[in-house]
Order: C-alpha cells, then structure tokens, then sequence
C-alpha cells in the first residue's frame, strides 16, 4: 500500500505549498537526529524528507495524486515499483531505455554539412591552384534576421503547454496509471509560436542563395580528396551556426599522361632502328619540353625514369617520377631495297639473339637501315 505523504506531514490533500512547507519545518525541528537521536525518531525523519520531497514538486505532486510514488525508491519501494529508482523519470528511463526531453527545444539548430564537386586539370593537382567557385545553400534571411517572425512581430508563448514545450497525459499499464510527455502538438515542441510568419522565408529564418568563395587547392590532391571549408555549409533553422563546406575533387583525364599515386605514366613510340641505334625523342613534361633519351638497343616494354617530374607530394616535400615507357614497333611491310638490308644483317649477326653491341660492319649497315626506313 503506498505511504500517505499528506498523512505524514499532517496536512490536507488540498494543503497548499506554503503549507506543506510550514508543516515540514515545524516536524523537522521537533524530529531533526541532532535533537532527538531515537532511532525511531530518525526513521520518522526520513519519511517526513520523502513526503516533502515529493509533494514539494509540483510534477511528482501531479503523479502522486495520480496514483503514482515517485519517491518509491528513495523510500523504499512502497509505490510497487521496486528500489534502486530515485524519481519518475529513473523508472521511465529504465522502461523506455532514454530520458525524456525536457523543457521546450531552441528554434536555432545547427546546418548541415553541404558538398560540392570540383572538377581540375592535372597541373593543377600536381601544382596547386585556387579556383573560384559558385555555392547554392540557406543563408540567414535578411528580412527577419532568422527570427522567423514577420517585420514587427515576435514569436509569442504557446498557449497549449504554456511555453514547456511539451504536455502530458495520463496512460494505464500493467504498472498502473502512468504519465508520459510528449511534444506538444501545437508548437512542435519549441514552447513558442510565430504567429505571422517572415514572408521572405516562411518562418525558417533562412532562405536559399548563391555565394561565390574562393577555394585554396593544394598541391598534390587526387580523384576523392576532399577539402574542407569550415562554417561554409547550410545555415541552421532559426539562423543557426552554418554546417562545413566539402570540395571533392575530381581530375580531368589527361592526353598524355596516366596517374599512379604521385608517378605519372606515358608511352612514347619508335621505329625499330631507333630502338637499336638510340635516339632522342621530344616530350612535353608538366613542366616543359623535355628530350627522352633512348639507349642504343632499348628493348620495347622498357621504360626510362625521370626523377621529380610527377606530382607533388600532398603530405611532405618533394614529387613522383616521370615513367616514360617505350613502345618499339616493327615494319609490316617492306620494300625490296628493306628487305635486301635485314636478310644482310640477319647474316652477319648469324643466329645470335640481338644484345644491343654491334660487330665490326654491322653499324654502318644499321645506319643505312635507318635511312632506307625514314625514307633517305
């Protein structure tokens, strides 16, 4: 049976809160232990605490009155609920797994985070660069300073949860009767109304515009980098603090060149005679033109590096190399005079694979080679 609090404080149920406070002090000085250490006497002292704890809250009085004891833990158990639960929100904490949201909620909110793609060409990854760009998000709204409120007006008290922000309701269960908040249904929970709303942002306080912002790109960023600018993303409802700005970046395919992390990757092409002779062959690098130099019997699949001619590092100094891999090709069709010179230097080679040195006679026929293939 759960304890009677008004009993034990000796008031009506009607008292008012001067009243149960008058009726606490005057028990409370005739049974406080320092003047009467009886144990008994501190038992009672105790449970004039729990009783005033209790009817001195309005929202424990409220539930008490309802059949409920949130103090039925601090006292003991009595309300049927058990020990170990120190107040009505405790036992719905332990029900429903989370406290329930007290007081109303702020109208201002955080934004949220915005991304947008950049598209760069492969210099400017492998160097760096600052690009203007264009960004369509909420910003605050002019008109009513992200109030939301029309020019003049102001938002007002809900009338229906008296500016709480959220109203109860008394529900049986298999525990008795219960009584649960929830947010109110007329202001949504925010404890204010706007009754005439901003017209430029339908009470948001925020409204949708595009900005220009320049973007710093660093050296050395890749496909799915993204950057990070700070409070440049969606302003929040009620003119809240701005999320963050992503920027990926996407790269540009390249007509030469082929990116593996930081090395770039080309393929230059050459005649089997310049394969075998060794040649210099022009190529534009990212930074400038450049002469490859091919070694007298380069084999085709082999490849020349350039040191620091990649990109740049995006973390530390220095860049990636440059891989120029040579693609040596072999004439499908000969004329009577190129054909009469490699059946000559298949014979003076006899069946020896090619090892890139020539024999005594072997360069000058390799040079008229070269001449009857280019044409001379």
């Amino acid at each position: 049976m759960a304890t009677d609090y008004y009993a034990v404080l000796g008031v009506q149920r009607d008292a008012s809160q001067d009243e149960i406070k008058k009726a606490f002090r005057r028990l409370a000085r005739e049974l406080h232990p320092d003047v009467n250490p009886d144990p008994k006497t501190q038992e009672r002292f105790k449970e004039i605490n729990t009783a005033y704890e209790v009817l001195s809250d309005p929202q424990k009085k409220q539930v008490y009155d309802l059949g409920g004891d949130p103090a039925s833990g601090a006292a003991g158990g009595a309300g049927g609920f058990g020990g170990g639960f120190g107040n009505f929100s405790d036992i719905m904490d332990a029900f429903f797994g989370t406290a329930a949201q007290r007081g109303p909620r702020s109208r201002t909110r955080r934004g949220q985070d915005a991304m947008i793609r950049l598209d760069i060409d492969l210099d400017e990854s492998a160097f760096g660069t600052t690009k203007d760009i264009q960004v369509d998000t909420a910003v605050v709204c002019n008109t009513c300073s992200g109030e939301g409120a029309a020019p003049g007006t102001s938002a007002q008290t809900c009338d229906m949860c008296r500016g709480r922000g959220e109203v109860s309701q008394v529900t049986r269960s298999f525990l008795g009767q219960v009584m649960t908040s929830r947010p109110c249904p007329q202001c949504q929970g925010f404890g204010t109304v706007v009754p005439t709303p901003c017209p430029e942002c339908a009470g948001d306080g925020r409204i949708r515009s595009r900005r220009s912002l320049t973007v710093k790109i660093p050296a050395g960023v890749d496909n799915g980098t993204r950057i990070q600018l700070a409070g440049e993303g969606e302003v929040g409802p009620g003119g809240g603090p701005a999320g963050d700005l992503y920027v990926e970046i996407h790269e540009n395919a390249h007509p030469t060149f082929q990116r593996r992390g930081d090395d770039l990757h080309c393929t230059v092409t050459i005649p089997m005679t310049a394969a075998a002779l060794g040649t210099k062959v022009p190529l534009e690098t990212l930074d400038g033109m450049e002469e490859i130099d091919i070694r007298p019997g380069t084999q085709s699949g082999q490849s020349v590096p350039l040191h620091e001619r990649g990109v740049t590092h995006l973390r530390g100094g220095g860049r990636g190399q440059l891989i120029v891999h040579v693609e040596v090709t072999t004439p499908s069709k000969l004329e009577p005079e190129q054909e009469e010179l490699l059946r000559r230097l298949a014979k003076l080679r006899g069946e020896e694979r090619p090892t890139g040195q020539f024999q005594p006679g072997q360069q000058g026929l390799f040079s008229r080679l070269k001449d009857a293939f280019n044409g001379r």
